[in-house]
């Protein structure tokens, strides 16, 4: 039984456990050879094998992790290392603070369409680099979309198949028993989206009940449709879906505040509201999922003289004297000229 200060590998120092993917327990741990702090998980092998196939269910889940060293994308969780240590297979990652979209969704209710359609964008084109190097996802889900505490997202386990995936996000075909593909990968976005739009998954709890009509996706819709068609060579790519989501949201960022954040109150709001009433920054309970702030214009109030201003004093030359000084100068030189032609002429 794996307890804490084990060291896997003779490397990896388990800390304390932080929680639990489809594919088994994640552990904080510490890298004691580069000294930094690590996510590390045992891979899911089916227990009651015979000896030979629990060996090649742990070949499998060992080539996976190598296969996910390969992805790399700023919203990928980063495998670090794959390895065995005795009978068991372990993953190495990158420790990102976050909770699952699962768990958020379930405090803060459903998001907007325009929030689905920008968390689309960021976990669609992680996909798209997983598939450039031939790594589906397998089965995504709410539970393996993490939402990180600095706002940020990311996906975990890429392109391992242990551990029993949610029927509600699975293919039809991968239901079927055909392999995961970029086009299953497809399905199960379009599934996570759905749910995370509509409070329930497309298709049931058990991915098997008749497709459910979307109420509150409004733009999104027909990406989701798209998405979530049956014949897998009909859905669109992973490319083209980023692309349909990015036009939704119209360059505009409509990401989360991050799980353990406050609320934070809008600089009008704020303005508005009297030195009692503002908030001290405190979250008493759940909020409901708001755009990330964008970056606001700052506001320019006109203030109204209760007098007219007076005058700018002039502090230039008089023109009018200028000109009359002028024109003398000029009158008087004539008037030499003249003296001049009728004395020596």
């Amino acid at each position: 039984m794996t307890t804490e200060g084990t060291h896997v590998g003779g490397r990896y120092r388990l800390d304390q456990p932080i929680g639990r993917g489809r594919a088994g327990i994640v552990w904080l741990a510490n890298d004691t050879r580069l000294h930094r702090t690590v996510a590390a998980k045992r891979l899911y092998v089916e227990p009651g094998l015979d000896p030979a196939r629990a060996e090649q269910a742990r070949a499998v889940a060992l080539q996976e992790g190598r296969d996910a060293i390969r992805v790399v994308h700023p919203n990928a969780i980063s495998v670090l290392d794959a390895l065995r240590d005795g009978d068991d297979v372990w993953l190495v990652m990158e420790y990102v603070p976050s909770r699952n979209m699962a768990d958020f969704l379930a405090e803060h209710g459903q998001l907007t369409p325009e929030q689905a359609a920008y968390l689309g964008i960021q976990l669609g084109s992680a996909l798209a680099a997983a598939h450039a190097v031939g790594v589906p996802h397998r089965v995504l889900e709410p539970g393996n979309v993490l939402l990180a505490d600095d706002g940020g997202v990311k996906i975990t386990d890429i392109g391992i198949s242990g551990g029993p995936p949610d029927p509600a996000y699975r293919a039809p075909e991968v239901t079927r028993g055909e392999p995961a593909t970029a086009a299953s990968d497809a399905f199960s976005l379009g599934a996570t989206l759905f749910a995370a739009v509509e409070g329930a998954p497309p298709f049931g709890s058990d991915g098997t009940g008749d497709q459910a009509a979307p109420r509150r996706a409004g733009s999104l819709t027909g990406a989701l449709l798209k998405l979530l068609r049956t014949d897998p060579g009909k859905r669109p790519t992973m490319a083209d879906t980023v692309t349909a989501l990015g036009a939704i949201t119209q360059g505009r960022q409509q990401a989360f505040v991050p799980p353990t954040a406050p609320a934070m109150p809008t600089a009008r709001a704020m303005t508005a509201a009297g030195p009692a009433q503002r908030p001290q920054f405190a979250s008493p309970g759940p909020q409901q999922p708001q755009p990330w702030p964008i970056q606001q214009q700052p506001q320019h109030h006109q203030v109204r003289p209760s007098t007219p201003p007076p005058a700018p004093a002039r502090t230039g030359p008089n023109v009018r004297a200028l000109a009359i000084t002028g024109a003398a100068v000029l009158a008087a030189i004539l008037f030499g000229v003249l003296v001049v032609e009728l004395l020596f002429v």
